[in-house]
């Protein structure tokens, strides 16, 4: 009896316990659906699938951007040799440029010769020697390469600035968007006083090291009043404004454009509170010591641009100094002329007779020629070598731009003629490309090494007016 009794006891409690499970869970699943509590259940419409993801209005597809300028025509017709050659008899015996006149006149395209006159001999170049510097330093160097000024710490109390060769900074802030002043000392002595800051100093002795290149600053065949006249300035590893003692493109040059450097960047940091022991004093043993801070330059492909529109001749003998470390040569006047023929050798070119004493053309003894430069010109125009295009185009332009911007500005050979000038006292040449008047492109180099007295007026207008007739050619 009291087996029977427990056993349906138990039965009642089983089933009282299942009936309180299925409540509880038809409660919890009504919870659910209405989604009171976290479960799968949802009375809830269904989530809609998500949006597309949003197009910007107007946006399409990127598609080949049209070029300007399509390629020249092939099959236009070369012109006549025998009238570009009576062009070139007439301008060799112009008055205007005296008796000793080199020309050539090639076609672009193919390489053959049209006209010249003593093409092979020759020639004082004076600044169409900058077309083989460019060349050499785009063959040679990365073109994105750029140029550090650095600070680094010497020992507890004393700083050194480190020259790479950028005697483009600016005495202020750098200004990103350009090549003259890219990099600022306002700005490295920013960088160097915090760094300062975090090791506790305030107070240093300032070294510089412009040990970079070696040799004479200034060449023996330049004019010694080259640098006061402010056409160059000594050539050394940083300076500020290429050494310019104030604004304008022909000012007085510092006979040490480091020191100059050197000094700015104390008074720099001066303003921001780091003292400065002293005058800054030259050493040659900083360069491998802590890094404190940095600033760089534009890149190699902007400064080859700035050199060949102004025709600055510091800035090239620079380029050159790094063409020839990049080489194993000394960076040094001797070793940058090695440096530069070498690269312009490597690309096929005759060298043989050429010489040079400087890279920018600027000193007494140079020779090269026009069948010379009208081949390394040729060069920089041919498409088997694009890396020598950025020194076509940053040649300067007829009318336009750099050294030609107030030249051609009558002719009809405006914006047609891309050319590197070159003038020195009885030295008047032009080297470039020009386009006729069938759109045939012509390399041109002419070169006139004993002008008469009187300056560059009137033998320019002969050579322009030489090549405005190129321009104007129909020569069929």
């Amino acid at each position: 009896m009291t087996t029977g009794v427990t056993m349906a006891t138990a039965t009642r409690v089983a089933g009282v316990g299942t009936l309180v499970v299925v409540l509880a869970a038809g409660g919890y699943a009504t919870a659910d659906a209405y989604d009171v509590v976290p479960g799968i259940v949802t009375l809830a419409p269904p989530v809609a699938d998500p949006a597309p993801f949003p197009t910007a209005p107007g946006a399409v597809e990127p598609t080949t951007v049209p070029r300007a300028l399509g390629d020249l025509d092939p099959q236009v017709p070369l012109p006549a040799s025998a009238q570009v050659q009576a062009l070139v008899d007439g301008l060799v015996t112009d008055a205007r440029l005296g008796p000793s006149v080199g020309v050539v006149v090639v076609d672009q395209l193919t390489g053959e010769v049209l006209a010249g006159h003593q093409p092979d001999a020759g020639r004082v170049p004076a600044s169409t020697a900058k077309v083989l510097t460019g060349v050499a330093a785009l063959t040679a160097l990365d073109p994105a390469a750029t140029l550090a000024t650095r600070v680094v710490r010497v020992d507890d109390g004393t700083i050194a600035i480190v020259g790479g060769g950028d005697m483009m900074l600016a005495a202020g802030a750098g200004d990103p968007s350009a090549t003259l002043g890219h990099a600022g000392l306002a700005d490295l002595a920013a960088r160097t006083a915090s760094a300062l800051a975090l090791q506790g100093v305030s107070s240093v002795r300032l070294l510089v090291d412009d040990s970079l290149f070696t040799g004479p600053s200034t060449s023996p065949g330049w004019d010694p009043a080259n640098v006061g006249e402010g056409f160059v300035a000594p050539v050394t590893a940083l300076g500020v404004d290429v050494g310019r003692l104030r604004e304008g493109e022909y000012a007085p040059r510092s006979p040490d454009p480091s020191i100059q450097a050197a000094k700015v960047f104390a008074q720099r940091l001066g303003e921001l509170g780091v003292g400065v022991q002293g005058s800054p004093a030259r050493t040659t043993t900083a360069g491998d010591a802590i890094e404190l801070a940095r600033v760089e330059s534009a890149p190699v492909v902007d400064i080859v641009h700035y050199f060949l529109e102004t025709s600055d001749n510091t800035v090239t003998e620079v380029v050159s100094r790094l063409v020839a470390l990049d080489g194993g040569l000394p960076p040094s006047f001797d070793g940058g002329t090695q440096a530069v023929l070498h690269q312009v050798a490597q690309l096929g070119v005759d060298v043989s007779g050429a010489r040079l004493v400087d890279a920018s053309g600027l000193a007494d003894g140079s020779s090269l020629s026009p069948a010379m430069l009208a081949d390394v010109v040729r060069l920089t125009t041919d498409a088997a070598h694009p890396e020598l295009r950025d020194v076509a185009v940053g040649m300067p332009v007829a009318g336009l731009s750099g050294t030609l911007h107030d030249r051609y500005t009558r002719s009809d050979a405006r914006g047609l003629v891309r050319a590197k000038t070159g003038s020195l006292p009885h030295v008047t040449s032009l080297a470039g490309t020009v386009l006729d008047d069938q759109r045939r492109q012509l390399v041109f180099a002419v070169m006139a090494d004993q002008t008469p007295d009187g300056g560059q007026w009137a033998p320019r207008q002969a050579i322009d007016g030489f090549v405005s007739a190129l321009a104007d050619c129909g020569c069929r």
